[in-house]
């Protein structure tokens, strides 16, 4: 009999989880048990919502791919997320409400994003964290493959002063498309997040935190910026990132002021 070694039995572990959760989002079924809703979120959350998918397809940071939720305003165990739309399409009647299994309350036939997951699983582990933004910044994508670490070198990117996380998602599952499209992946991203504002998902993007919209926003925009930015001074010599406490006290000047550059995006991306 051959034999079959440790690595090929987690890779057909990982698969087989896979494959189940593919089974388990294709049972949530609008026809199936809904859970009940929280009612109807601020509007303002909505509003913030809607603008914060144009302003990260303006900014470069989506395009036709990605997403961006936010924690329920009711209730912190739903959260608010589109439906499955290309990010520039989005407006207020294609966001849905979904539990923190990612569950949609009342799809009425509109289809979910397959790597909801992401959102719900982080909301699950991370209490504080009210906003979520997944994305594939192509500037980010190299930080990713590659063991160079991801470090702020301008106060405008501070929280990354906080660390990186990394995502290997072979550790969780072995061979996978790269989606994040199980409760398993979901909970394993959230779980190499940990306490920090952003986790590199190697092949594939990033996911960002924040304590609210804006700022989950706000920290997707800087990403990807410092990583241009971090590659085009690596090529001129050696550089000189932020000191920790730099970083720390540049995160934290950011985050009071975060209003001006949100008006400025919001802007630019919908018209006065």
């Amino acid at each position: 009999m051959e034999h079959v070694t440790r690595r090929q039995l987690l890779a057909a572990a990982g698969a087989l989880a896979v494959f189940a959760g593919h089974r388990l989002a294709r049972a949530q079924s609008p026809s199936g048990p809904r859970p009940p809703t929280a009612g109807p979120a601020d509007p303002a959350l909505v509003e913030d919502l809607v603008a914060a998918n144009r302003i990260l397809v303006d900014q470069g940071v989506l395009d036709g791919y990605g997403h961006v939720s936010a924690r329920h305003d009711r209730d912190p165990n739903r959260y608010l997320l589109s439906r499955s739309i290309a990010p520039e399409l989005v407006t207020a009647a294609d966001i849905m409400e979904y539990d923190l299994d990612s569950n949609p309350v009342d799809a009425r036939g509109r289809t979910s994003y397959l790597e909801r997951f992401i959102h719900g699983e982080v909301y699950k582990a991370r209490p504080d964290v009210l906003a979520v933004v997944h994305s594939h910044s192509p500037s980010v994508v190299p930080f990713g493959v590659t063991g160079v670490p991801l470090r702020p070198l301008y106060h405008m990117s501070g929280f990354l002063g906080r660390g990186v996380g990394r995502f290997e998602i072979r550790e969780a599952a072995g061979m996978t498309d790269m989606l994040c499209s199980t409760p398993q992946l979901g909970a394993a991203l959230a779980k190499s997040l940990g306490d920090k504002e952003i986790v590199l998902m190697r092949g594939h993007g990033a996911t960002m935190a924040g304590q609210s919209v804006k700022h989950a926003v706000f920290r997707a925009i800087y990403a990807a910026l410092n990583a241009s930015i971090q590659m085009d001074a690596m090529r001129l010599g050696e550089v000189m990132y932020l000191a920790d406490e730099e970083a720390m006290k540049g995160m934290a000047a950011n985050d009071r002021y975060i209003d001006r550059s949100w008006s400025l995006w919001k802007h630019e991306a919908m018209g006065p």
